[in-house]
């Protein structure tokens, strides 16, 4: 799919490759992610993967937009052929007692039990479409659509680190305590934040994710030093 190109400010090039959120647009953005990383082009500071679109931060004193732009076309003819290297991470979580905030609504909402629900949950296919809105926020796609539920109108308060939260077709691990209108299903202990300033989070944007069932007991013991803090 041919991409657009939009000027942000004078450091920086949006490439949009959709308007709407899909696993193809999304797959390009990567690929791209990638190739920019790969081809070193002259002052490219950062690169900044989203959904559908990823942006592209340079120093103005090097280079400038249409210099960008003209670099990421050479990308763009080869850009089926990019080999992107995906990780595979494993977050465990416990459904059980209170942690499952939400999962008798979600299931009542879909028609089944709350142990389908969790089932369902830990039969997805997720992976990393992009960072956002707090640190170490991971953005999943892959939600079964048999538990795909809208956001919900009125936002549950202090939630805890490590909750598991799903929205539609996405799911997120949280960092932080904040409040949040996605269905919580669960409370992970696996460290999203890590101590390393050359990968400050867990995950990399492309990774697949897979969620492994502990009960509250496993949860209670890998939890002690701190789940995502």
């Amino acid at each position: 799919m041919k991409p657009t190109f939009k000027p942000v400010a004078d450091h920086a090039v949006l490439v949009s490759f959709a308007t709407k959120i899909s696993d193809a647009a999304n797959q390009s953005v990567v690929a791209l992610d990638h190739a920019i990383a790969q081809a070193q082009i002259k002052g490219v500071r950062e690169t900044v993967p989203a959904f559908v679109n990823i942006l592209i931060s340079f120093d103005p004193l090097v280079t400038d937009h249409q210099e960008i732009e003209a670099e990421v076309n050479k990308l763009l003819i080869n850009l089926q052929n990019v080999s992107a290297k995906v990780g595979h991470k494993t977050v465990q979580v416990c459904y059980e007692g209170d942690f499952g905030v939400h999962t008798a609504e979600v299931a009542k909402v879909c028609g089944i039990s709350e142990e389908a629900v969790i089932n369902a949950h830990l039969s997805g296919d997720y992976h990393v479409v992009m960072y956002g809105f707090a640190p170490g926020y991971a953005y999943m796609a892959g939600v079964p659509e048999a538990i795909q539920v809208p956001r919900k109108s009125t936002p549950t308060r202090d939630i805890p680190a490590g909750s598991v939260y799903i929205a539609s077709a996405q799911c997120l691990v949280s960092t932080i305590v904040m409040p949040t209108g996605w269905s919580i299903l669960g409370r992970s202990p696996t460290k999203i934040l890590l101590d390393d300033p050359k990968q400050p989070f867990l995950f990399d944007v492309g990774d697949r994710v897979t969620f492994e069932r502990i009960d509250l007991a496993t949860y209670d013991r890998l939890s002690k030093g701190g789940c995502n803090g």
